[in-house]
């Protein structure tokens, strides 16, 4: 076999792989064998470049990652720093002047709310609010929310408050971690913030548990909320003190077994009625047990002396013997009934 001949063989196989996988015709490759080493060298460089460009486009958005996630991590620490300052740091800043962002207010409870509000009527704010200078006069709040609106209650005119510096989603991914820090912060609303940085940065739910430093077993109780109906969630945000991440785990699975309807029921009751436990909620939504009758117990009587007691439980048949011979009497029964089952219900004589 000729050279040629072996170099067409060869790059044949290159045209037919090529040709199916651009979905052409091999009948258009070179018909010499110089001219299919020159076609194949450039699909070999072709291919080289495609991957060169892959590789740089991944070395590039890993880039990205980076130094986004470095860019919330110094977000973080910076409003760590702010929170941590006394109640000397800060300005006066117009409560006026201050605006809320939907989704950023950590829901307290009635009674964490009292508590602040009475805090606030009778002592100096301890922990300044920290906001965003956002034009025009307008300071968007980061953290301190609640705070503001008791102050808007009260009548205050100036609240003191320390000023983030920071891109816009920095300040976003600030709040968000500012919430996730309060120790008394419910599972839903952890989740909530969670669902809003997934958002915003465009983490995965491993950025997540890494940057916020819970355990990976409590992130994955968190995110069970979101298997729960809509407007199961829509109910728990109205009051998200009332269940937890374990309880919502559970709920979650019952509603991923077609029990959404059953879910919603038990989580509207938990919600509005403070006497329904989340054990409660769960054994409401659950399915209930088949309950079958069990036929009473027959006393067999010679006289009134009890000879034996026979009972049907489950699809067991019990005799109970009474009396010293209650043993040997038995043993004959379990013989006789024995040869019943052989003769009546397995044909053997």
């Amino acid at each position: 076999m000729s050279m040629a001949k072996k170099m067409a063989e060869r790059t044949s196989a290159i045209d037919a792989d090529r040709s199916k996988r651009l979905g052409t015709s091999s009948d258009v490759a070179p018909a010499t064998s110089t001219g299919r080493l020159l076609d194949v060298q450039l699909r070999v460089n072709d291919a080289i470049d495609r991957a060169d460009a892959a590789e740089e486009r991944a070395t590039t958005a890993e880039a990205a990652r980076i130094a986004l996630e470095e860019s919330l991590n110094d977000a973080k620490q910076q409003l760590l720093t702010l929170e941590a300052s006394s109640s000397t740091a800060g300005e006066d800043v117009l409560v006026s002047s201050l605006i809320e962002v939907p989704g950023r207010r950590r829901i307290l409870s009635d009674e964490e709310y009292e508590e602040l509000r009475s805090n606030l009527t009778a002592s100096p704010l301890i922990h300044p609010i920290v906001y965003l200078d956002a034009g025009a006069g307008k300071n968007e709040i980061i953290s301190g929310h609640n705070r503001v609106r008791i102050y808007r209650e009260l009548g205050r005119e100036r609240i003191k408050g320390v000023r983030f510096v920071g891109t816009q989603e920095e300040a976003e991914m600030g709040a968000a971690f500012s919430n996730l820090l309060a120790p008394s912060l419910p599972d839903f609303e952890k989740y909530r913030q969670f669902e809003r940085m997934r958002e915003l940065s465009g983490f995965s739910q491993t950025d997540i548990i890494r940057l916020s430093g819970l355990a990976q077993g409590h992130v994955a109780r968190i995110f069970s909320f979101a298997n729960l109906p809509q407007e199961a969630k829509d109910l728990i945000a109205k009051n998200p003190h009332r269940l937890g991440g374990h309880a919502a785990q559970k709920l979650a699975m019952l509603s991923e077994q077609g029990r959404g309807e059953q879910v919603i029921e038990a989580i509207t009751k938990l919600v509005t009625d403070s006497t329904i436990t989340q054990e409660k909620a769960i054994t409401l939504a659950s399915p209930r047990p088949k309950v079958t009758s069990q036929p009473p117990v027959q006393s067999f009587n010679r006289g009134k002396r009890k000879i034996c007691e026979m009972s049907v439980r489950n699809g067991v048949i019990g005799l109970r013997f009474n009396g010293k011979d209650g043993d040997a009497i038995a043993a004959d029964w379990s013989e006789r009934i024995a040869k019943f089952i052989k003769s009546e219900l397995l044909g053997e004589s």
